[in-house]
């Protein structure tokens, strides 16, 4: 990801309505697994730390991240220890086993997602798991991924390719970000039709804007948990250690 990216990223994250919304979210995903007392969590990939707080009220919990300008803000905050570090190679925790290890917009990023998941479901403890997110379907590429260097979007099909030849489980798969689906699919489908130089969506729009989407799109909250939608802008998966 840009630098660029990562610094307006960093100074939207906590206001901004996609990013807030999606942590709460999450923490009800994550709340709903029913992890160990103590459990052991990873951030693999945490960028400038937006979601380290949430996850930290969770668990023991550790960070790596690649960037260093990103990985320096998230270790500023000061919540947990952030490693240096990249998937699957530059990997800083080969004693370490996790009890969940999330991959929040992070395996779009990958050149080898296979090998990615692969690494980490070896990390995993019994019972472990990985939570992940990515964006969904390759006809919404737009000028964002760009500016934010995706390698790839995802379907729900193609994403469970991946974490069955990684072999990992597929515990839950579908979609979120739904209700908000059509209008964001329109305005890709609408700037698909334009010449455009890469451009993150992460500008804070006006602050009625900015607070009724971050409204409608927390109230997944109430339904993700325990079932995903059929469509959406992102792709979530619960993946473990295979049985095989």
């Amino acid at each position: 990801m840009r630098p660029e990216v990562h610094a307006e990223m960093a100074a939207v994250q906590q206001r901004h309505w996609w990013f807030v919304a999606r942590r709460r979210v999450l923490a009800r995903v994550i709340d709903a697994l029913a992890l160990p007392p103590q459990a052991q969590l990873l951030d693999a990939g945490c960028g400038s730390g937006g979601n380290l707080a949430m996850l930290a009220s969770r668990g023991c919990l550790q960070a790596m991240e690649i960037d260093d300008g990103a990985r320096q803000a998230a270790a500023a905050l000061g919540i947990c220890p952030v490693h240096a570090g990249a998937l699957p190679d530059a990997w800083p925790f080969a004693d370490a086993r996790f009890d969940l290890v999330c991959l929040l917009d992070v395996l779009e990023h990958i050149d080898d997602d296979v090998a990615a998941l692969r690494r980490i479901g070896q990390q995993l403890r019994p019972g472990g798991r990985v939570l992940v997110t990515v964006p969904a379907y390759a006809w919404m590429w737009s000028a964002h991924d760009e500016a934010h260097e995706h390698r790839r979007r995802y379907s729900a099909t193609a994403l469970r390719q991946v974490a069955h030849a990684a072999g990992l489980d597929v515990q839950r798969l579908g979609y979120f970000n739904s209700l908000l689906f059509p209008l964001i699919a329109l305005a890709r489908l609408v700037g698909r039709g334009r010449a455009q130089a890469p451009q993150s969506d992460a500008a804070l729009p006006a602050p009625a804007v900015n607070a009724a989407l971050q409204s409608l799109f927390a109230l997944e909250r109430h339904v993700v948990p325990h079932a995903l939608f059929p469509f959406g802008t992102s792709v979530l998966a619960v993946l473990k250690a295979s049985a095989r």
